[in-house]
């Protein structure tokens, strides 16, 4: 005879339990997941499986039923794996005004354009405001239907009037359905509503493209299920004072989850960029001391990335280390070393350290480049313009070596530069003196009066 379950409350969403029901999960910190438990349950019984259900061998399933549609956006279908799969969901996340409605737009106009009816469903934003972006974007087609929706079931109903071949729902948090308990965006409601779009989109082979909304550390809002629910997961990022996007794919059901598509913010809308490789190198047409170039992965693309030190002497008893688009903790680091490993004498100067074009800098193969920048600045000596480097450095001074160094290099040769010093020098000091061998001194020109 089974045990009844003793009374009690259990969390939803991390499996918590406890005697007392509370709004918050004491354990996941998850709100109105707490369900009261231990209610009689009704045994499923086995059901018929129809013959068009059927479990059949893995060997008898035809791969056409995933095959990718590209949806006209190289950089996009990029990230996808060539682009979309009928049935597939995607959720694209981001920060407010990142450039998601924008984005989303041109994509479903490049299907509009080739004949693929495509159902806008806009929960934010009024039909006439998305009108006027599409107007500014060029997103005009009679084969993109709008509608401003916020109940599920009005969507519904839009679905089957429509009956559209993709379907963009922007934001699955502001979308609500009359069947859950709560205002839009709570986790009861934003499961019910992804739930049921889902199984419509499965059922109908429509793929499925969600706007979702994103909390203060840049994690997804809403119940951690709805990462579980959908087959894609897309990262949309980049800093709001540069034009400059990129979108990574953080889950891909359907294709690689290391890859990533630049964009570009533009009056007229969002454009690729197929080659980013000049944004991050600056216009500057001699050597400038200071000044280093490294090749970075941004998904399976190599990318050069100019890294900028300025070294200031200061009186003040605590010097300023200033970054930009590198980690700080890091350049202190590297500060470090150069002192104890190089002899360079940096606790006296203040210390600047950027990278051009507003990227940031996360990987560790960038720490030989911002060591012999800084190295540069506080020598006034400029390295040539055909070197760069890559490399990790560790506390001993030793120069280690990073993944992807064979294609790395092969991308730094491509854009001219023939010397590369990487974790083949062995230390700091080796590669700072190979670095400085055909380096040369700052030579500015001061106007006679």
């Amino acid at each position: 005879m089974a045990r009844p379950v003793a009374p009690g409350f259990a969390c939803s969403e991390c499996g918590w339990t406890g005697a007392k029901w509370f709004g918050r999960c004491p354990e996941c910190q998850a709100w109105g997941s707490i369900v009261e438990r231990g209610a009689p349950t009704a045994t499923v019984a086995p059901a018929a499986v129809p013959e068009s259900r059927a479990a059949r061998p893995i060997t008898a399933h035809q791969a056409d039923e995933a095959a990718h549609r590209p949806t006209g956006i190289g950089e996009f279908d990029r990230v996808l794996g060539g682009g979309l799969v009928p049935g597939a969901t995607v959720l694209l996340s981001g920060e407010p005004g990142v450039g998601k409605s924008t984005l989303l737009l041109e994509v479903a106009a490049r299907a509009a354009r080739r004949g693929i009816r495509v159902l806008y469903v806009s929960a934010e934003e009024s039909a006439s405001q998305v009108r006027l972006r599409a107007e500014r974007t060029g997103a005009l087609d009679d084969e993109l239907y709008l509608a401003a929706e916020t109940d599920l079931a009005t969507v519904l109903g839009q679905i089957d009037a429509v009956r559209p071949q993709l379907l963009i729902v922007d934001s699955v948090q502001t979308v609500s359905s009359a069947l859950s308990d709560g205002a839009a965006g709570q986790p009861a409601q934003v499961r019910e509503v992804a739930g049921t779009l889902i199984r419509v989109a499965k059922e109908r082979a429509l793929p499925l493209l969600l706007v979702g909304h994103v909390t203060k550390d840049g994690s997804i809002a809403g119940p951690r299920l709805l990462e579980h629910l959908v087959d894609v997961v897309l990262s949309f990022d980049g800093d709001r004072q540069t034009a400059l996007r990129f979108v990574r794919a953080l889950k891909n059901r359907f294709g690689p989850t290391d890859e990533a598509g630049c964009f570009e913010m533009t009056g007229d809308g969002i454009a690729e960029v197929p080659d980013p490789s000049g944004l991050f190198l600056s216009r500057a047409t001699t050597p400038v001391p200071g000044t280093c170039v490294t090749v970075t992965i941004e998904g399976r693309r190599a990318l050069p990335v100019e890294v900028q030190a300025l070294v200031v002497g200061t009186q003040a008893p605590n010097p300023r280390r200033v970054v930009s688009g590198v980690d700080a903790s890091r350049v202190a680091m590297l500060i470090a070393v150069l002192e104890k490993r190089c002899g360079i004498k940096l606790s006296t100067s203040d210390v600047y350290v950027s990278t051009v074009g507003g990227i940031r800098l996360a990987e560790p193969g960038a720490d030989l480049a911002i060591a012999l920048a800084i190295a540069s600045a506080a020598k006034d000596l400029a390295l040539p313009r055909d070197l760069a480097a890559i490399g990790e450095i560790s506390l001993a001074g030793e120069v280690r070596p990073v993944p992807g160094a064979r294609q790395r290099t092969a991308e730094g040769a491509r854009l001219g530069y023939r010397r590369i010093v990487d974790d083949g020098a062995g230390t700091l000091r080796t590669a700072e003196t190979l670095a400085f061998s055909g380096a040369q001194r700052e030579t500015v020109d001061v106007p006679a009066f």
